[in-house]
């Protein structure tokens, strides 16, 4: 590691989420992995994910052994400055409509799936009556 880090804002790190240039947050340090994008045996995809925020819960949960976190000392080039950090990530997901099981239109639904066999059941004896012959 370097005698003096250099200090990134989070807004400079976060513009570093491609492919070809890839950088993380973990742990307070920030790494630059690009070089590690086709090497990583979870795949790039894994790596992109955790741009853009503080990877460290993502890096800890997996539960990196011994050898990986040695790695990262090629790939690290400064700290964080922690109060750059949102505390929320800005990501805000898709409006979803909530199940609601006493709706009305589950009542409608309930009532015609008792009623539509019983009509078509009377209609079928009042033809049978009108149609029988004696």
């Amino acid at each position: 590691m370097d005698s003096d880090p250099k200090t990134h804002l989070f807004e400079e790190v976060s513009k570093h989420n491609q492919t070809k240039d890839c950088w993380l947050i973990i742990s307070g340090k920030v790494y630059d992995v690009t070089p590690f994008m086709d090497e990583h045996p979870g795949g790039d995809e894994v790596l992109l994910a955790a741009t853009g925020k503080d990877a460290t819960n993502d890096f800890e949960d997996i539960g990196h052994s011994t050898s990986a976190r040695e790695m990262m000392t090629n790939y690290y080039i400064g700290e964080i400055d922690a109060s750059t950090i949102p505390a929320k990530r800005s990501h805000i997901p898709p409006h979803t409509v909530p199940h609601n099981p006493d709706n009305t239109n589950n009542f409608v639904l309930k009532i015609l799936q008792f009623l539509v066999p019983l009509l078509i059941l009377g209609l079928a004896f009042t033809y049978r009556h009108w149609t029988k012959t004696d």
